[in-house]
């Protein structure tokens, strides 16, 4: 089988003996090294780990004192847990359709869905290349909206040479499939010196000394044995990415011209980190979607559909009255159609190919 993903993590094998060695295994000087790594990254002043990525979106929220009622516009077509973080930090999600494009929340369909009791705009860089900030930073602005980026896959994307996670608050996953990983863990990125310090005493309880409470806080801290995980990726960022664009060019160029499938594109002023590479089965195609998937898995070829539904067709959102839903045809478009292939660094020429020669089998091509 060739897997959808590989974790490789045996370069932090040292990292992990200096910390287990130390005695010390809970948040602390690893925690503090893979911060500064990973703000240089997002080219801010201030990273704060936390200890997974929906945390970082709760934790940015509950920063920003949201109160009941106020409302958080994202985007239909991601992980739930941006909806979750949303009705976590007691805020009422509402949803702007999609672009096919980029996978992204639209700009225009933002504008539409903005009302007297919108304080959030919170965008999705999906699968590893960011939204149109070029449109939505200015758009937030202009309202007076916050602007939370959910960049969960989207660490060392850049966005007109703005890396992601800098126009606003940035809330990155460092879960075990993601570009960088700590098998657990997340990060907030802001050029805001008192947000940052804010969120840092939120993250430990409230204190910002031992027994000095400032707030109702909590625990979210990371802990230096996950941090030493993902100190050696962030050193080789760079060249594990420039293995992923590699890998899409080649599945790019192989796949281009199969009919009824539309390969994913760079947009221009923007780089893509390729946390996924999704294809579109268009309704027109040979096979849909998820014969195209059962067919791969039949060869030995792995996939993953990311997401089947919008966020909130789902029955334990239906009837929440946080839960805001709205017409996304695109959207719905998009999450019937979508289907992701290997693209990680660790796939070899070899593969590539026979990814390739699979798909333009089973679509006849």
């Amino acid at each position: 089988m060739i897997p959808i993903t590989v974790v490789d993590v045996a370069d932090a094998e040292p990292l992990v003996l200096e910390v287990l060695r130390s005695g010390s295994i809970a948040q602390g000087p690893m925690v503090k090294r893979l911060e500064d790594a990973f703000a240089a990254v997002a080219g801010v002043p201030h990273a704060i780990a936390v200890n997974n990525g929906t945390t970082a979106l709760v934790a940015s929220l509950q920063a920003l004192d949201l109160q009941p009622g106020d409302e958080v516009i994202t985007s239909p077509f991601t992980f739930v847990a941006t909806l979750n973080a949303i009705l976590e930090a007691g805020a009422t999600a509402r949803f702007a359709d999609i672009r096919v494009d980029d996978f992204c929340i639209d700009p225009d369909a933002v504008a539409a869905q903005i009302t007297p009791r919108t304080k959030v705009l919170m965008p999705v860089h999906l699968y590893g290349q960011t939204a149109d900030m070029g449109k939505l930073a200015p758009l937030a602005a202009e309202h007076g909206l916050k602007l939370v980026e959910d960049s969960a896959q989207a660490v060392g994307a850049t966005f007109e040479g703005q890396p992601a996670g800098s126009f606003g608050i940035g809330c990155f996953s460092l879960y075990a499939t993601k570009n960088v990983t700590t098998a657990e863990g997340g990060m907030i990125t802001t050029s805001d010196d008192a947000l940052a310090d804010k969120l840092r005493v939120l993250r430990n309880q409230g204190m910002r000394a031992r027994y000095q409470y400032e707030m109702a806080g909590h625990n979210y801290r990371l802990t230096d044995l996950h941090a030493a995980v993902g100190i050696p990726q962030l050193e080789k960022l760079e060249q594990l990415t420039e293995a992923r664009r590699h890998n899409a060019s080649v599945l790019a160029e192989g796949l281009a011209g199969v009919p009824g499938l539309t390969v994913p594109s760079v947009l221009p002023g923007r780089t893509h980190v390729w946390h996924q590479f999704t294809v579109l089965v268009g309704d027109d195609a040979a096979v849909t979607r998820d014969e195209l998937a059962a067919k791969l898995t039949e060869r030995g070829i792995g996939n993953g559909i990311y997401y089947p539904k919008v966020v909130f067709d789902y029955d334990c959102y239906r009837e929440n009255p946080g839960v805001i839903a709205s017409d996304v045809p695109v959207a719905s478009q998009v999450a019937r159609q979508a289907l992701s292939l290997p693209v990680h660094p660790k796939l070899t020429e070899a593969e590539l190919a026979t990814i390739v020669t699979n798909v333009r089998e089973v679509f006849g091509a």
